[in-house]
């Protein structure tokens, strides 16, 4: 069996070795190429079609043996169904990436056919339904195998992507990974997963002589996921049939680097940058190595080495103690997080500090939503301009405005403007920062243009000035000022008026006068709407 072993990986290698100039050479003819960019790394287009000869090499080996070899052939048969689903939704995962390197595809959709893939692949059978520690403790997951093992396959599949950022990188540990779980899948019996292992592992062997630094070929997004699914899904066959933690330590171990790369990015892009988390960027682990001045060879061969130990730290757990399996994973873990935590790639403490910012952010939203909902309660029963204005004044102090002025229409004797200051005491001169927003307004009659000046004091995010300021631009937008025939009406009666205790005095100022009573102590921020 050894032989054919052999036969299988160097088949592979050898298949995939040969048929990539053929597929390199057709990816320049049809301009399958990945050009230099602001976040890429390589300086000319390199062809991003290496996932083809990958994905032929491991199909042709593998059917291959289990066609020609009884051994194999009857253990395939064992395995059939999960087998064939596996490889099924790894080609799907593969024309999907396949799709997106020839023309763009969004990263929501390409996340849905990665969820689909991997459903189909837990109703197949395949799936980690239970966690057992030798004879200790068995864990039943029930109903959760299913969100568990959708997570699993999604996270490996998203992270092998994430880390295919330098030349060879992700093939080399994508590499060190179907070692172990071959491993993995000899040791527990599972011949027919080994077989596939084995051959993924000899068609990346061919590839990494053409992606090593200077890199001729890419694997492409095509490659990427489907080497990551094929690994993710994998794992979970091997897992399945064990149920023991080893079953999942090892391979989470050495799937360490794409896996926490994936969770610190999610963390990073969602939590403390607040943006959407399918954006691409510079911040993966690798890029912060090549930040601190190191070369791509010395970063890739320093990621091999942290893969190699971890993988390492997991193939002893076949052989260790039930006693010391849960040991070895956490020792493992605990090393991959300090590796990411000097380089700069875990980020706890600003995590910490974002999550309380977000929180408070949270807070105030919804408290001034809250706001923003009885003012327009309020503003439904207004029935004349005062109303209108009052309402407008009340939500303005409320939100913590400094001031307001609204240049009224010309009555024939020059531009009237109705102001309002804020009765809460300002910040001193040294520490106050304003944000002045001028939104100018239709008046209903659709004929007459009016406008309002918002001056906001700002003690601190610029951010929550500017949310603020949009609150009560979405009120005018929803109720406009009232007919401007009503206006000369309303003017008398607010002049010199002092509305309720929440709110300031309303005044009326001529034309000239009292212009420097809104932002003129500060040079204010200004933003045009």
């Amino acid at each position: 069996m050894i032989k054919t072993y052999l036969l299988i990986y160097f088949g592979a290698a050898l298949l995939g070795t040969l048929i990539m100039p053929l597929f390199t050479r057709l990816a320049r003819a049809l301009r399958i190429i990945d050009s230099p960019g602001v976040r890429k790394v390589h300086q000319t287009p390199i062809p991003r079609i290496g996932g083809l000869p990958i994905v032929l090499a491991v199909f042709v080996s593998a059917i291959a043996a289990m066609l020609l070899d009884v051994v194999i052939g009857e253990a395939f048969r064992k395995v059939q169904v999960e087998l064939v689903v596996l490889m099924a939704g790894s080609l799907w995962m593969f024309m999907v990436g396949f799709t997106d390197d020839i023309r763009n595809m969004r990263a929501s959709v390409k996340l849905l056919c990665l969820v689909v893939a991997s459903l189909a692949l837990c109703a197949s059978g395949a799936r980690i339904q239970h966690i057992s520690i030798g004879e200790w403790f068995t864990l039943d997951l029930g109903w959760a195998a299913w969100p568990v093992t959708l997570f699993w396959i999604t996270g490996v599949t998203a992270g092998m992507n994430f880390i295919d950022g330098l030349d060879g990188l992700a093939g080399g540990i994508a590499a060190v990974v179907c070692g172990s779980i071959a491993v993995l899948a000899f040791w527990s019996g599972q011949v027919a997963m080994g077989v596939l292992m084995l051959a993924l592992l000899g068609a990346l062997t061919g590839f990494l002589f053409y992606n090593f630094h200077p890199a001729k070929v890419f694997m492409g997004d095509g490659g990427a996921m489907f080497i990551g699914f094929l690994i993710g899904g994998g794992s979970v066959v091997c897992q399945a049939k064990t149920a023991a933690l080893v079953g999942i330590a090892l391979p989470a171990l050495a799937l360490g680097v794409p896996l926490l790369d994936t969770f610190f990015t999610v963390i990073r892009r969602g939590v403390i940058e607040r943006r959407s988390i399918f954006v691409a960027e510079r911040g993966h682990l690798h890029h912060r190595l090549l930040d601190r001045g190191l070369r791509q060879q010395t970063v890739v061969f320093f990621l091999y080495g942290v893969t190699l130990v971890s993988a390492g730290v997991g193939v002893v757990t076949l052989v260790a103690r039930s006693g010391w399996t849960l040991a070895l994973l956490a020792g493992g873990l605990a090393f991959l997080v300090a590796v990411f935590g000097l380089v700069g790639g875990a980020r706890l403490r600003e995590t910490y500090q974002a999550v309380q910012r977000n929180r408070a952010i949270a807070h105030e939203a919804k408290t001034e939503k809250s706001l923003l909902e009885d003012a327009e309660l309020r503003m439904r029963e207004a029935r004349s301009f005062e109303e209108w204005w009052q309402t407008v004044c009340g939500l303005a102090d409320q939100l913590g405005f400094q001031s307001l002025a609204l240049s009224l229409p010309d009555d024939g004797n020059g531009s009237n403007r109705l102001a309002w200051n804020s009765s809460v005491e300002r910040l001193d001169d040294k520490h106050r920062r304003q944000v002045e927003v001028v939104l100018p307004m239709a008046i209903r009659d659709g004929n007459t243009v009016s406008q309002l000046r918002v001056s906001i004091e700002v003690n601190g995010r610029l951010e929550a000035g500017g949310r603020r300021a949009a609150l009560l631009g979405r009120l005018i937008d929803e109720f406009p000022l009232p007919m401007s025939a009503d206006i000369p009406d309303a003017i008398a009666p607010l002049a010199g008026t002092i509305p309720t205790a929440s709110v300031g005095p309303a005044r009326l100022v001529a034309r000239g006068v009292g212009s420097n009573d809104v932002g003129q102590d500060v040079p204010p921020v200004r933003i045009n709407q």
